[in-house]
């Protein structure tokens, strides 16, 4: 429970909008109440008006991953002034697991503004999220058991990660001084690392990745990390805050309404993980319909054929729509389309496509891929969520308001592409009347 009744105690932003609710998720398995607002709210409805007062964190989804330095600076600033205007204790910026990024930025500039106006002498950085298989070991980053350099993580078509050392990366971005918490240091415990981060601050060093490599070690650190105004990690690290302010684990923190119709699963993503998790549902029998980009970019009317095909198909069994495909697929498009224009193309159909269905009735929803997370939670004007149960690690259902399903509300899991087991969709309906 918050003991303050009044205020939220841990403010979060986070720079795309499936790792938001990644961030959340892990908050509730701690026995946090959360509300994931997208973007800062404009208005305040009487729904959104109590959620923010019963809620021990906010989450504030941003698309700022790969927007401009300067836009995703300004967006996190916006961001961090207005949860400082709540009263929260403390400033999480989450960032991926697998760290993405450019050697420009945009977590480098993005924390250093924030530790500016925090006033952080140290900032810890932690990426690791060992239920998900990443993990953080002498200043390298693990996926599973390779280096995040040798992962399909190398090839990413916005954020290829050909270096696992996040000393180096994120040294590259960022102006002050990265340092290092040793694996050793972490398991002497919170008094051990608290004496780390503060010689490395004597030291003038402005950000220190901390290694990490068993759930353990993230419960230490949240307790080494209780004083620090300014937080910046993955989801992992999340499930260590919450027991500096007293709350514990809870099955009423991820009660949420119900809302009931139709489902559908709208897939952008072209991570190994989602393109797996496609073919599982078409094998299974699920019927899915393909949006091909270059039909997209010759005209064709993509959207409407989209909702005319799913007319009667539209009930209790769920339709798959989708532009996952596989590396050599997706590099070919671009190659003919160009990176970043192919990628409007792919998020904006396929925000009108989820709009189109949820005005049709559709009421559970999956969204897999950050970018289609955020143009479709974007094109469906929700404003915030309330966070419920986790489908797989880093992935939760969630009830969201959006002026397409009225009053009923509508559930919507929103996957980053990497995450969920090879069964997700099935799995994840399977939790739902």
């Amino acid at each position: 429970m918050n003991s303050q009744g009044k205020k939220p105690l841990l403010g979060c932003i986070a720079d795309d909008f499936t790792g938001a609710t990644d961030l959340a998720n892990n908050l509730v398995r701690a026995g946090m109440r959360v509300v994931q607002t997208i973007g800062i709210p404009t208005h305040t409805d009487i729904g959104s008006a109590i959620a923010l007062e019963t809620a021990d964190a906010i989450v504030v989804a941003l698309k700022s991953r790969t927007a401009p330095i300067d836009e995703a600076v300004e967006q996190s600033l916006s961001a961090a002034n207005w949860l400082q205007s709540l009263g929260v204790a403390q400033l999480y910026f989450k960032v991926c697991s697998t760290f993405d990024s450019t050697d420009r930025g945009n977590i480098g500039p993005v924390a250093e503004e924030l530790a500016e106006v925090l006033q952080a002498g140290i900032v810890p950085v932690c990426p690791a999220f060992p239920e998900t298989n990443r993990t953080v070991y002498k200043a390298h980053l693990y996926v599973g058991d390779v280096l995040l350099s040798d992962s399909s993580m190398r090839h990413h078509p916005l954020t290829p990660m050909t270096d696992s050392n996040l000393i180096h990366v994120l040294q590259r971005q960022s102006k002050g001084k990265v340092g290092h918490v040793d694996h050793a240091v972490v398991r002497g415990g919170s008094d051990t690392i608290r004496e780390r981060l503060e010689a490395l601050r004597t030291d003038g060093t402005r950000f220190a990745i901390v290694d990490a490599i068993a759930n353990d070690d993230l419960m230490t650190m949240g307790r080494a990390f209780a004083s620090m105004p300014l937080v910046v990690a993955g989801s992992g690290v999340a499930i260590g805050l919450p027991q500096n302010f007293g709350i514990s684990p809870s099955e009423s923190a991820a009660q949420l309404p119900r809302a009931q119709g139709p489902r559908a699963i709208v897939s952008g993503s072209c991570s190994a993980a989602s393109n797996a998790q496609v073919v599982d549902f078409i094998k299974r029998g699920g019927e899915a319909f393909p949006v091909d980009p270059l039909r997209i970019a010759a005209g064709n009317d993509i959207v409407g054929e989209a909702l005319h095909w799913a007319g009667s198909r539209l009930s209790e069994s769920p339709v798959l729509f989708y532009a996952t495909a596989a590396p050599e697929a997706v590099k070919s498009v671009q190659a003919q389309l160009g990176v970043e224009h192919a990628g409007e193309l792919v998020e904006r159909t396929l925000s009108a496509i989820a709009l189109g269905l949820v005005e049709r009735g559709v009421r559970q929803l999956i969204v897999a891929g950050g970018e289609t997370s955020g143009a479709c939670v974007q094109a469906l004007e929700v404003q915030q969520m309330r966070i419920g149960p986790q489908i797989d690690p880093g992935v939760p259902w969630c009830y969201a308001l959006s002026p397409a399903a009225g009053k009923d509300g509508l559930m919507l899991a929103l996957k980053s592409g990497n995450f969920g087991t090879v069964d997700f969709f099935t799995k994840a309906f399977g939790m739902l009347p």
